[in-house]
């Protein structure tokens, strides 16, 4: 099984994956397991053990969680973000939105989101300034250039 500084590891090379769900990007919790997990993670032998690594990765301050593809949980690494900034305009805000979950005081997940782009860094936005959309879109990957994205959220 992956320990967390693998899984981070594994974000940064691939720069967007997908948390748990399936998708055109590769998925974390099967990168953690070390297989495809057929059905909920949770139910995996190792899902405690996925659920830790998987937290730690989320709330590393090189990681952006938010609903980029798919508009799944998504990791997107901090070397993207300059990419992912230029190209906003081609994505609904809401996909752009860092989703942060927090534990309620009735032990409940709850998910807080900062609007795009008020968690970027004025660093980032300045050096996004230069990247074309076309150039951002290839850097994200090519879930991006061969499927068009959409500003509607309800498509």
């Amino acid at each position: 099984m992956m320990d967390a500084a693998a899984a981070l590891a594994f974000v940064r090379e691939h720069g967007v994956v997908l948390a748990s769900a399936r998708g055109p990007v590769p998925t974390l919790t099967h990168a953690i397991a070390g297989e495809a997990i057929r059905g909920s993670w949770w139910g995996h032998p190792q899902g405690k053990q996925i659920f830790a690594v998987l937290e730690t990765v989320s709330h590393d301050p090189d990681i952006l969680v938010c609903r980029l593809v798919d508009k799944k949980v998504t990791l997107v690494h901090r070397r993207l973000w300059p990419a992912l900034a230029a190209a906003a305009p081609a994505f609904d805000a809401a996909l752009l939105a860092r989703v942060r979950q927090e534990h309620s005081a009735r032990g409940h997940h709850e998910n807080t989101e900062t609007p795009f782009p008020g968690w970027l860094p004025a660093s980032v936005m300045e050096e996004a300034k230069s990247i074309g959309l076309d150039a951002a879109l290839a850097a994200l990957g090519p879930t991006f250039v061969t499927k068009p994205r959409t500003r509607n959220p309800r498509e």
